[in-house]
């Protein structure tokens, strides 16, 4: 098979290195539109589930990866000069420089084909039995056949910024800020030995009396630089991995398809779909993507039905990760009604935030029932019960509002 991955993306170079280490006589090209190692980032996260999967596809890319990831068990939150720390799950973070830079050796060295600095016009698709649009958020590849993709994007309420700072974070750590004009968060983990990634969020309300949204990138980082003066340690944020200038105030972009596959062209990870940045998990599901894909066209079915079933999978699989973003995003949106309790206990439900049930309970009783639900499984069974189903009849009542 001849196979064109347009965008140098972790979901089309993993695919590129599934594909040709199945068959090597599958000839596959990635064409990148930046010069190599131009990509902009800080450090991505990721969780021992999807490490251990990359161990059993490809063990020797994932040997180089937990090799440079570096590790945290632990999440810290600092409200109003208190610090708390709950033990957690094992997490992983690497800079997105070197995570690429791992995946294109792995791809050169079983014969991918890297072209840096090769931008694919949507009206003029490589000649090749099959294209894959790994092209981002805003793929040019999907755009163009957006109608027959059926792709809608929603953009987020809340303004956020990717920095990075040379303090080097020992957990996931939180900082919450109240300011004069309402509050402003941050959250930091470390992806190497001297730097960690810093997202920072507000409402738009406070971006706007704080200044942020006018300010020069210099103003604005030394703004924020005295906002979180206490978890940065004297530590300078920094604005733009790559040297350039002018790290930007975004909103998240969520972006969904009817369907994720026209002709011989598919879509993969941003360019299919995006969850928000708050669960970290954008790298994990591309990468599953990519599996996923890897797989479908391995049954040696006709391409139209290996596309329907890498689209199946995949959207099966994503409606967890869907639900926990969309209601992870709402927690941040609605900090207010949280933010005043006892700060272990709104630490608690700030891990609590994926859950589709707790929008619904005031979160005093929420804690309480999540503590008797720790121990008592006739309580746990019927958490899992019920929150899907008020999730699933939320979600419906804002689609049909937006009709």
């Amino acid at each position: 098979m001849k196979v064109a991955c347009v965008g140098g993306g972790p979901a089309g170079l993993y695919l590129s290195i599934l594909l040709k280490s199945r068959d090597p006589s599958h000839e596959i090209t990635v064409h990148e539109r930046g010069p190599e190692g131009s990509t902009y980032g800080w450090g991505v996260t990721y969780w021992r589930a999807l490490l251990d999967r990359l161990h059993e596809h490809d063990p020797a890319s994932a040997r180089a990866l937990d090799a440079h990831s570096v590790r945290w068990n632990e999440g810290t939150a600092r409200v109003r000069g208190q610090v708390t720390r709950r033990p957690g799950d094992e997490g992983f973070g690497i800079g997105r420089h070197r995570l690429l830079e791992i995946l294109a050796d792995r791809a050169r060295a079983l014969g991918v084909r890297l072209e840096f600095e090769s931008a694919i016009s949507a009206d003029d698709l490589p000649d090749a039995d099959l294209v894959v649009a790994g092209d981002g958020v805003r793929s040019a590849l999907r755009g163009r056949y957006a109608e027959h993709f059926g792709t809608e994007v929603t953009d987020g309420r809340n303004p956020y910024i990717w920095l990075g700072t040379t303090q080097v974070f020992d957990s996931f750590t939180f900082a919450f800020v109240e300011t004069g004009h309402g509050w402003i968060w941050c959250y930091g983990y470390p992806f190497d030995a001297g730097r960690s990634t810093v997202v920072v969020e507000c409402p738009p309300e406070t971006r706007a009396g704080l200044g942020l949204d006018r300010m020069p990138e210099a103003a604005g980082l030394a703004v924020l630089e005295g906002l979180f003066a206490d978890v940065l340690e004297g530590h300078p944020l920094i604005g733009r991995s790559d040297g350039a200038a002018g790290a930007q105030w975004l909103t998240f972009r969520t972006v969904t398809n009817r369907t994720w596959h026209r002709g011989n062209l598919v879509l993969l990870g941003d360019a299919a779909h995006t969850t928000h940045y708050s669960i970290g998990a954008g790298t994990t599901l591309a990468l599953e993507d990519a599996v996923a894909l890897a797989g479908a066209l391995g049954t040696r079915a006709a391409l139209p039905h290996a596309l329907d079933r890498y689209e199946r999978e995949r959207k099966a699989a994503l409606l967890t990760a869907q639900s926990a973003a969309r209601h992870s995003a709402q927690w941040y949106e609605n900090l207010t009604r949280y933010i005043d309790l006892p700060p272990e206990r709104m630490f608690a439900l700030l891990g609590q935030r994926h859950s589709p049930l707790l929008p619904y309970i005031p979160p005093q009783l929420y804690y309480r029932l999540d503590q008797a639900a720790g121990r008592l499984e006739s309580l746990r069974r019927f958490k899992r019960w019920l929150g899907p189903r008020l999730a699933r009849a939320a979600h419906a009542r804002e689609l049909s509002s937006r009709d």
